[in-house]
């Protein structure tokens, strides 16, 4: 059975849970849904929004389907904020599960970490709320006071406040620039652990500046700036090193 309604809609889905009831509500101009048995889905165009007790969606068009609507599938200028955790997020495209409240998404990825102030960007970017783990793949971007990162691969543990770089990592800390085959960084005690092929620069407290000089400049600018221009280096085999951690 297939039905389509037009004009702008508001729809309240009161689905029942062990612990409870779970409220979700969704919204938009348009609508066309399915009730065929085990092929649930409807589609949503136009000022399409989805909210569940934690999270909630905007986009241009949301389909979603599985059942009690688990899944939507988010589609143009997408932007989701998590107000529990305190994440808000913009892609192209974007994948919910509303029932482990997981999101992946791609396409200019953009995801805001206002709790710890730390901003990632990446083409494909997932979140796995339970474990608090974020995932950043192809061109990852990581920017924080003081701390720019750059990777293909990025794993940011938000529950021990860690981040782990792979794929031509480039960190840069303040003024100073490590290179490895893998870096691990701890963001609490500001610790930096270099592995494999190791290279780095360090400068002077001395030429590190002072505050006068870091208000002129937004938290992060410089090494934002840095990150960006960074262009990966061939391995060189006269800077070869074992296994080494600089703090």
């Amino acid at each position: 059975m297939r039905f389509r309604v037009t004009g702008f809609i508001l729809v309240f889905l009161a689905l029942a849970a062990a612990a409870g009831a779970d409220t979700f509500r969704f919204t938009g101009n348009r609508m066309s849904t399915s009730l065929a048995k085990g092929k649930e889905r409807t589609l949503l165009r136009g000022e399409a929004r989805i909210k569940s007790e934690q999270t909630e969606i905007s986009a241009d068009e949301i389909e979603i389907y599985g059942k009690d609507f688990q899944f939507a599938e988010c589609r143009g200028n997408v932007v989701a904020r998590d107000s529990k955790k305190k994440l808000f997020i913009t892609c192209d495209t974007l994948r919910f599960d509303r029932i482990n409240n997981n999101l992946l998404a791609a396409g200019n990825a953009y995801m805001e970490d206002e709790e710890n102030e730390i901003v990632i960007r990446g083409h494909r970017l997932e979140n796995r709320d339970k474990e608090d783990l974020v995932i950043i793949q192809i061109g990852g971007r990581i920017i924080k006071k003081d701390l720019a990162a750059r990777a293909e691969f990025t794993t940011y543990r938000r529950g021990v406040n860690t981040l782990e770089l792979s794929g031509m990592p480039v960190l840069f800390w303040k003024k100073d620039e490590y290179r490895a085959s893998r870096i691990v960084m701890n963001l609490d005690t500001e610790e930096i652990t270099l592995l494999g092929t190791v290279t780095g620069t360090i400068v002077s407290g001395s030429d590190k500046g002072d505050d006068e000089g870091a208000k002129e400049n937004p938290p992060g600018a410089e090494q934002a700036e840095q990150a960006e221009q960074a262009e990966p280096k061939e391995e060189d085999e006269t800077h070869d090193a074992p296994e080494g951690e600089a703090r």
